[in-house]
C-alpha cells in the first residue's frame, strides 16, 4: 500500500501549524558534566545549570524514603526508564516545533511519541509563534539552563516546559518546576530586554492523563524570589565545600 504525502507528513510528524518569530536571537552554549554537576560554557564562563541548582539544595528526604520502599535497584530502573522515554517525548516534541521529520519505532519511543502528540493537541494548541525551541539562557556570572520552548502562548510571552511523569502530579509536588519556570524567565528578561509574561508547565503520563500548569503576575515573582533564595543557598554550599577543601600546608609537613 502507498501512503499518500498527507498520510507520511502526519506519520513521520511533519507538520507544523505554528510560525517561527526570530523576535529574539539566542546564543549557542558549551554544556557538560563535571562530577555529576551540569555546567555551560557561555561566553567563556562557567554556570551551574538550573537543575544542579535545585538538585543540590533540595530536601531529599522524599527521595530518600521512596528508595527504602522500592529498593535501589527497583529506583534505578524506574529512573532510567522516566528518563530515556521523557528525553524520547522531548525529541518528538523539538522536531513538531522545528517541522522537521523524526520517528522512533521502537517500544519506548512510540509511547514517547503518543505522549507528544497528546501534548501537541492540547499543550500547544494555544502557542501562536514560537520564538525558540531547546535554546540555552543564562543569567550572566549567576546560572544557565536550557529551556524547552520560549513562545506566544494566548497572547503572552512564556516559558513552556515538557514533563513526563509516571502518574498525576499534585501542585505541591512540583515547586521545583515553578522554580525552574522563574529562573528562565528572570534570565531571558535580563539578557532580552523582555518582559516574560507566564511559564506553562505541560505534564503528560505514559496513559495520556496531561496536566497544565500556569503561572503569571504576583506569583511567578514569589517564585523567582524563592528560586534565588535556593540560588544564593547554592553558592553558599560551594564555598563551603572550598574552603572545607583548603588544605593549611607547614613546613612540617615536608619533613620526615
Amino acid at each position: 500500500m502507498t501512503m499518500s504525502d498527507e498520510d507520511i507528513a502526519e506519520y513521520d510528524n511533519l507538520g507544523r501549524s505554528i510560525k517561527h518569530s526570530e523576535k529574539y536571537t539566542y546564543i549557542d552554549a558549551t554544556r557538560y558534566e563535571d562530577h555529576g554537576s551540569r555546567l555551560y560554557d557561555v561566553n567563556g564562563s562557567r554556570l551551574p545549570s538550573v537543575t544542579t541548582i535545585l538538585g543540590a539544595t533540595k530536601d531529599q528526604q522524599f527521595l530518600k524514603d521512596w528508595k527504602a520502599k522500592v529498593g535501589e535497584a527497583e529506583a534505578e530502573r524506574i529512573k532510567n526508564l522516566s528518563s530515556r522515554r521523557g528525553t524520547a517525548m522531548h525529541k518528538f516534541l523539538e522536531h513538531y516545533i522545528l517541522g522537521t521529520g523524526y520517528n522512533d519505532l521502537t517500544e519506548l519511543g512510540q509511547k514517547a511519541k503518543t505522549m507528544a502528540e497528546k501534548v501537541i493537541e492540547v499543550g500547544l494548541a494555544p502557542v501562536e509563534e514560537w520564538y525558540g525551541s531547546e535554546v540555552t539562557l543564562y543569567y550572566p556570572g549567576l546560572y544557565a539552563g536550557s529551556t524547552d520552548l520560549v513562545c506566544l502562548h494566548n497572547g503572552k510571552e512564556s516559558i513552556v516546559d515538557f514533563k513526563q511523569s509516571n502518574r498525576p502530579k499534585r501542585e505541591d509536588w512540583i515547586e521545583d518546576y515553578y522554580m525552574q519556570i522563574a529562573a528562565y524567565a528572570m534570565a531571558h528578561d535580563y539578557v532580552h530586554n523582555s518582559k516574560i509574561e507566564q511559564g506553562v508547565i505541560m505534564i503528560c503520563t505514559p496513559d495520556l492523563y496531561y496536566q497544565e500548569f500556569i503561572v503569571s503576575g504576583a506569583e511567578l515573582r514569589q517564585w523567582k524570589h524563592k528560586f534565588l533564595k535556593r540560588l544564593d543557598m547554592y553558592y553558599d554550599l560551594k564555598h563551603d565545600e572550598k574552603e572545607q577543601a583548603k588544605v593549611n600546608i607547614t613546613k612540617e609537613d615536608f619533613n620526615e
